[in-house]
């Protein structure tokens, strides 16, 4: 490796072996393990296996930020068990230069029934610091918490903003060459939030510290890392600067979850009267993704079988616990067999960044209902907030661009 390299994965493949391990009799094991050392495998085995990681090659330098994305499945948290020396690569090699952390856990080694002090030591000790290490930034860490008046208070009586706090701040002051972090930044209000993404860049770019960042919080990743690394099903899909891969990632899923078409009509949903054939939600400024800015483009192509009256489209948008936002309807057209399309646009700056659910319900005659066609479509719209600091959630169901202003008069 060359001297600012502190991590190489080269050709990292992990399979796992699903069902039940054992053959029933000592030889039979013997015999399977020597296949397995020789490479060979048996047919039944090769259908029970799960290949978690194919093939991923990269290389970390010092000082490099780097988020790793993915689907739930894609492979992430069995890479970084591997990196962490955790479990063992099936195929492959990791090669690495100097110490490694890993905060795969927010509280690893807190004990409810003791105080904050004492989980700051039991922690700190769990996590690889030294005694002289932990006393000498024990104020540090205390102040970073912010819980100093409940030092002395056994944690089981924390509320779960306190307890967060004071474990991150114990992990937040380690200090490897390497340190790996699993889904960990999301926590806490707005303040704290900011001051972890501080820290943590505080470490990369101002010590040199190396930063493996996996986490479902886009955002979050654009502002911590430089560079993110996308693992879909096992395979590394593109690996570059992080605002690139983020946006490439969010594209290619939302791409998948929404759009729906159905080829065959006697497998599309609806009934004798109407089928729906294709559906799909789309930015409708051009954009590639769906954000709080975005206004949404809903199109829809139904196979049409009535023959008397009118039809319209009522639409409907829900949260995902069932809450109504809006419905509003198409103006009537004659029904007749044909293939009839619906488009509706949704303004952009009304939505929040979450997934809605659309309802498609096909009235004859302002009066009938033909079909309903229930939550047929997720429309997922990412969050977008520029340069702002607060990553927490943002409350309510929607979030419309409201003219707000503030002025400053200066005091006579």
């Amino acid at each position: 490796m060359g001297n600012d390299i502190l991590l190489s994965v080269e050709d990292i493949s992990k399979t796992y072996q699903l069902g039940t391990f054992g053959a029933g009799s000592l030889r039979r094991e013997w015999q399977d393990w020597i296949d397995r050392r020789l490479g060979k495998r048996r047919q039944a085995d090769a259908k029970q296996e799960l290949q978690a990681l194919k093939d991923i090659c990269f290389q970390i330098t010092r000082g490099e930020a780097v988020g790793i994305i993915g689907s739930n499945g894609s492979g992430k948290s069995t890479l970084l068990k591997i990196i962490s020396r955790i479990i063992r690569p099936s195929t492959g090699r990791v090669r690495g230069r100097g110490t490694i952390s890993s905060l795969l856990e927010v509280g690893t080694g807190f004990h409810h029934e003791l105080s904050g002090r004492e989980n700051i030591y039991i922690s700190g000790y769990t996590l690889g610091m030294n005694k002289a290490e932990i006393r000498r930034k024990f104020d540090e860490i205390v102040a970073f918490s912010g819980v100093e008046r409940f030092l002395d208070t056994p944690v089981k009586r924390y509320s779960s903003g306190m307890y967060v706090r004071l474990a991150f701040a114990v992990s937040a002051h380690l200090e490897p060459d390497i340190l790996i972090v699993d889904e960990v930044l999301a926590v806490g209000d707005a303040e704290f939030q900011k001051k972890c993404m501080g820290k943590m860049e505080t470490g990369s770019r101002k010590e040199g510290r190396t930063i493996l960042f996996v986490s479902h919080h886009l955002q979050a990743v654009e502002q911590l890392c430089s560079r993110a690394i996308w693992l879909e099903k096992g395979k590394l899909m593109y690996d570059g600067e992080s605002r690139d891969v983020v946006r490439t990632y969010m594209a290619d899923t939302q791409q998948r979850i929404s759009e729906k078409e159905w080829n065959d009509p006697e497998k599309a949903p609806g009934n004798e009267r109407i089928r729906l054939r294709k559906i799909k939600a789309t930015p409708a400024d051009g954009s590639r993704l769906i954000t709080v800015h975005t206004p949404i483009r809903l199109e829809a192509e139904f196979l049409v079988y009535e023959q008397k009256g009118t039809l319209n489209i009522n639409l409907t948008l829900e949260t995902p616990d069932g809450q109504c936002l809006f419905s509003n309807g198409t103006p009537s057209a004659k029904a007749l067999p044909s293939l009839q399309t619906m488009e509706a646009i949704v303004p952009g700056k009304l939505l929040n960044n979450r997934t809605y659910w659309l309802t498609l319900t096909v009235m004859k005659d302002h009066r009938e209902v033909v079909h309903s066609f229930v939550r047929c479509l997720p429309v997922d719209v990412e969050d977008d907030r520029g340069e702002m600091d607060y990553l927490g959630d943002w409350p309510g169901m929607i979030r419309p661009a409201i003219d707000a202003q503030l002025y400053i008069k200066d005091l006579l």
